[in-house]
């Protein structure tokens, strides 16, 4: 879901996985109902409940993280390429 890096410091998404994660995760406490503890029960619903929040989040940081790297790219293609960059033109004349 975009949470962590991996080793190479990218981030995935991956939201088709992480919903077939949650979804088993949901489909194990119903099966475990009765079997759980009071707090083993409350932990796994607390689980369930933060990674289904998270997975709502994930496109706005996926699309946050998109524009980060599209501004970084535009940044260091003007250090790059100074006369392709964009520019103002900076006047001393008075309108």
């Amino acid at each position: 879901m975009g949470m962590l890096q991996d080793s190479e410091g990218k981030v995935h998404y991956n939201l088709g996985e992480t919903k077939a994660a949650i979804d088993t995760l949901n489909m194990l406490k119903i099966k475990m109902k009765g079997n759980l503890t009071n707090k083993e029960s409350t932990m796994l619903s607390g689980i369930v409940s933060e990674l289904q929040l998270q997975f709502v989040k994930a496109p706005a940081r996926q699309r946050e993280l998109e524009n980060q790297v599209a501004e970084s790219e535009a940044v260091r293609e003007t250090f790059t390429n100074p006369k392709d960059g964009p520019s103002e033109i900076i006047s001393d004349e008075e309108e």
